[in-house]
């Protein structure tokens, strides 16, 4: 059972996320549909003893089997279509986060409060306490709000890196020289981990993502606590 569950998408915690599930789902059931087709035509060929020596031609058919995959291709191309402009639109950001990627550790900035930044590390194996995730964990997790709307910009100091987050369907590139950005709402509270996704040296895979999402309330005094506002 749990070979299984890792194949499957962790739970979603952004709206976008439970879209871009319902997509695959759907992508998923249009493909059965096909391949059963395809399938059934194909073994249908070995059965039947039926010949057709003297057809040179059918409009008829050529047709529909161009018209049928043309329909099928809008079913999923309107639905990508939009969810690729939801993930691409940021509105008006409460809240603006900036990820900057080192060799092989995160920082973070929050722009909208003085003096509020962090390194982020993976947490040594003879620190971690019970219930915590090897190669997993860091000594300071990046926090959000819930319900709130969130502008994370994300670079590079040396190499390329990816900032990437499966629960709330988040991945794009840190490069050198260059801001990249993505907006996101988290509907619901909890600790959420995610990888660098881009081979970006020997350590590539000690650098873990962690964002711990919580209420409005507590996160204003996790503000207070740690920054000169």
């Amino acid at each position: 059972m749990a070979y299984w569950a890792q194949l499957s998408f962790q739970d979603a915690a952004s709206p976008v996320m439970s879209q871009l599930i319902a997509f695959h789902d759907h992508t998923i059931l249009v493909l059965i549909l096909v391949t059963t087709i395809v399938s059934y035509a194909f073994f249908s060929l070995f059965i039947n003893s039926y010949s057709s020596r003297y057809l040179l031609e059918a409009q008829q058919i050529e047709t529909i089997w161009t018209i049928l995959p043309a329909i099928t291709l809008l079913f999923l191309a309107f639905p990508s279509l939009h969810l690729l402009y939801l993930m691409d639109e940021i509105s008006t950001p409460s809240i603006t986060m900036k990820a900057i990627g080192h060799q092989w550790y995160w920082s973070y900035e929050y722009a909208d409060f003085s003096k509020l930044e962090f390194d982020s590390y993976m947490t040594p194996d003879s620190d971690l306490k019970p219930g915590e995730f090897r190669l997993l964990e860091v000594d300071h997790r990046a926090v959000a709000p819930m319900n709130t709307e969130i502008r994370i910009l994300v670079t590079a100091a040396d190499v390329l890196h990816s900032w990437a987050l499966p629960s709330f369907g988040l991945k794009v590139d840190a490069v050198p020289g260059r801001l990249n950005q993505l907006g996101f709402t988290a509907d619901r509270p909890g600790v959420f981990y995610g990888q660098c996704s881009e081979i970006c040296g020997a350590n590539h895979s000690f650098m873990p993502i962690v964002l711990e999402i919580i209420d409005t309330q507590t996160f204003i005094n996790w503000v207070l606590k740690n920054s000169s506002v």
